[in-house]
């Protein structure tokens, strides 16, 4: 990107656009922070615009970074509703070029699949992140994922978690 080229940061509803240069900054922490708050006010007409704007940060490493944590906030709030899929191939075609956030926003892909309790092959799971490994364990009440993670989780504390919430889904507190 070049000095003075901007990144958009949605300063009304209806989703105009305000110039922010991230070049002005070399301290990539505060463009770091200006990406932050322009991924927190942008409308979601503009969000594919954003998200290739911060990925030509001559700072990847700080972009992609940038851009998952927007990625992750705006999947879970996506998650389960009918939004996800136009939002994900929207997503996929602005992430192309960086090859972290495509495998995050796959992970949240996956994550849909399994709530949602659509046909998914163990292996993707075991072959995912340890990052969406966590949450699924966490969070998922899939009885499948659980056992998959529990088996086979990566991590001795992904096993944990999914077994222990097995266990739970199995066999609920009793009311006394």
């Amino acid at each position: 990107m070049t000095a003075g080229a901007g990144v958009g940061a949605a300063d009304s509803p209806g989703g105009r656009v305000a110039s922010v240069a991230p070049d002005a900054d070399p301290d990539e922490h505060v463009r770091f922070a200006r990406y932050r708050r322009a991924f927190a006010e942008v409308a979601p007409e503009g969000a594919v615009g954003l998200v290739r704007r911060v990925l030509a940060d001559p700072d990847p490493a700080m972009a992609g970074s940038a851009v998952c944590e927007y990625l992750d906030r705006r999947a879970a709030e996506l998650l389960a509703g009918p939004g996800f899929p136009s939002w994900y191939r929207e997503m996929a075609a602005a992430v192309a070029t960086d090859g972290f956030a495509v495998r995050r926003l796959g992970d949240w892909a996956l994550l849909r699949t399994v709530e949602l309790d659509e046909p998914w092959e163990a292996g993707q799971l075991l072959g995912a992140s340890s990052r969406l490994q966590l949450r699924a364990a966490e969070t998922s009440s899939a009885r499948s994922a659980l056992a998959v993670l529990a088996e086979g989780g990566r991590t001795r504390r992904i096993r944990n978690i999914a077994a222990d919430r097995l266990r739970q889904l199995r066999n609920p507190p009793q009311l006394r």
